[in-house]
């Protein structure tokens, strides 16, 4: 949104009346956008260009001057949950809904029957996402543990199986469908949602999700992708690990994402735009 010049014209100016100002003020204050919001839902909704921390690994550092963290659900305790929120933090709680992780305190939970190619990282194979039958009791279990947990919000990551080699047939409907579940779940715990990547089903899903998270949209070029979410009121939480700041804040700014420069271990290090 860009500042509206005043532009003086050859007609005389009216001045407003008292009243008039006062309501003008008043407008102009509630038109503002809040960092983030409670719809009438009750769960939490991030707005576009909030700051975050993304931390995945190592002892979750409570000092950095964040209002938002995303931080792992089994790794994290609902102790350092609520220390978070006494510093008045907003905090999301990462899993993996996609793919199977093989040290996760659950994984004897997967039958092998589900669990299909590796995606590329050590333990991790992708799942069979048309079981539902199977992998909805799973992952509602892990809900309730963020909910339990005092979390305010889900990061499900692998939510893009579809595109990848995963051993399995699996469709753009079957994505669809099984993301739309992973959301409805969330939802259901009181707790907000994000897309993570999945950037070609946007236009279908953003309307199921409270926010995004994406990786590395501006070294490929696809952050103007992630565009509907902000044009939502959606936050877009959005990292790169290889470029520099100076060639990516930028375009961030315009584009209204919380962006962040981080290593690919996710610990506590960032950069910010």
């Amino acid at each position: 949104m860009g500042n509206v010049a005043a532009h003086a014209g050859a007609r005389p100016v009216r001045r407003p009346t008292l009243l008039l100002v006062l309501l003008l003020l008043l407008a102009g204050c509630t038109a503002q956008p809040d960092p983030d919001r409670r719809p009438s839902d009750g769960k939490w909704q991030p707005r576009p260009g909030i700051a975050w921390q993304w931390q995945l690994r190592g002892r979750v550092d409570t000092s950095v001057d964040a209002p938002v963290y995303d931080v792992d659900g089994f790794d994290t305790s609902a102790a350092t949950v609520a220390e978070l929120h006494d510093k008045g933090r907003k905090v999301i709680c990462y899993l993996s809904t996609g793919a199977f992780e093989d040290w996760r305190p659950d994984a004897a939970g997967f039958p092998e029957s589900v669990l299909g190619e590796g995606n590329g990282w050590e333990g991790e194979r992708w799942l069979d996402i048309r079981r539902t039958d199977v992998l909805q009791p799973l992952m509602a279990a892990r809900m309730d543990m963020c909910r339990d947990k005092g979390f305010d919000a889900v990061e499900p990551d692998n939510m893009d199986g579809y595109r990848n080699r995963t051993g399995f047939p699996l469709t753009a409907a079957d994505q669809l469908r099984y993301n739309r579940l992973i959301a409805a779940l969330a939802h259901e715990r009181g707790m907000a949602v994000g897309l993570k990547n999945d950037l070609d089903q946007i236009p279908e899903l953003v309307a199921d999700f409270d926010f995004a998270v994406n990786e590395q949209c501006a070294q490929y070029g696809e952050c103007a992708a992630l565009t509907p979410f902000v044009a939502a009121g959606k936050a877009v939480f959005h990292a790169e690990y290889e470029l520099p700041t100076g060639r990516f804040c930028a375009e961030s700014r315009r584009l209204g994402l919380s962006s962040l420069l981080k290593k690919y271990d996710l610990g506590v290090w960032r950069r910010t735009c």
